[in-house]
């Protein structure tokens, strides 16, 4: 099996090569054939194709020259009002080398951009439009101030389909002499939440093991929760059994090293299968949210669960 990184391997390099966000893909290949793009906004979650979008665009326009007519930067890593006054600037500034009138600057992860950095970015943006356009993208537009999204054409991305894992699982397949198993799929989308990015990642560390993946090897390779588990758990807190249903939880996240974090997906997922009430049902999910925002700022895991624990078992009582 060949080290190389498979989302490398596998990038498209062209708008058909694109899996997904057929829509999106339409009215970007259009402005691209116009060969005049507005500042672009790429917003959505993680693994769905917005940095892999921006190369094909920069590609479409400047062919075997885009290199020299592009410039790439995390704003992550580099989220000051420094980067955008030096690197940004200065390249925005300058002519582009091709028959197209502008450089394209792809911001990747903008929304980690301080406010200062967007307000000096926007002024930049006006300035220098006539040489360059700005590619953003982002998880969370909302972090993303009003100034800038006006300047943009807004693109929001969403989650890869079921049909869409399918086409990328099987090409890569064919290509790699690997067989997996339809079941094996599902497990793969049900495991990516839809991240096209991280089912190629667990392709390949699966296929360095064995060339014939099946679902039981998924989830040794990706830890998680199973349902019956945590159904399990949720059964023994309902009938008012809190030591059986504290040691299970216990058992679960100590046998499987899950996160809390985890845990909470599943419950929350879990609750629409149990049989009670649905007025129950939404007062549980209510309960997993507050306990997941703790978890988030920092809380002791297995205190938090508990606690949850404990309210599954006063709903069983009718409380």
């Amino acid at each position: 099996m060949e080290s190389e990184i498979w989302t490398e391997k596998y990038r498209p390099s062209k708008f058909e090569d694109i899996v997904g966000q057929d829509d999106i893909i339409k009215r970007v290949k259009s402005l691209v054939n116009s060969m005049n793009i507005p500042h672009l906004l790429f917003a959505g979650p993680a693994g769905v194709g917005k940095s892999t979008l921006a190369l094909v665009v920069v590609r479409e326009l400047f062919g075997s020259a885009w290199k020299d007519n592009y410039l790439e930067l995390n704003a992550s890593d580099e989220r000051g009002i420094d980067v955008v006054r030096q690197k940004v600037k200065d390249f925005a500034r300058t002519k582009a080398i091709s028959k197209v009138p502008f450089k394209v600057i792809f911001l990747d992860e903008a929304d980690a951009l301080t406010n200062e950095a967007q307000n000096a970015l926007r002024r930049t943006m006006e300035n220098y439009t006539s040489n360059c356009r700005f590619i953003l993208s982002c998880n969370y537009s909302s972090k993303i101030i009003d100034p800038i999204q006006s300047r943009c054409a807004v693109f929001r991305f969403k989650l890869m389909e079921k049909k869409d894992i399918d086409k990328i699982v099987k090409k890569i397949s064919l290509n790699e002499k690997i067989q997996i198993h339809e079941k094996a799929v599902e497990a793969l989308f049900e495991t990516s939440e839809g991240d096209c990015r991280r089912v190629i990642n667990l392709l390949q560390t699966t296929a360095s093991i064995s060339n014939n993946i099946t679902p039981d090897l998924i989830e040794i390779m990706v830890p998680s929760a199973k349902p019956n588990d945590i159904k399990v758990v949720l059964e023994y807190a309902l009938s008012g059994d809190f030591i059986n249903s504290k040691n299970k939880l216990l058992d679960i996240m100590l046998r499987e090293s899950i996160s809390g974090s985890d845990i909470i997906k599943a419950i929350q997922k879990e609750i629409w299968n149990l049989n009670i009430e649905p007025e129950l049902k939404v007062k549980l999910t209510e309960r997993t949210g507050e306990i997941e925002f703790r978890l988030v700022e920092g809380s002791d895991e297995f205190i938090q669960l508990e606690s949850l624990i404990a309210s599954f078992i006063l709903a069983g009582r009718g409380k």
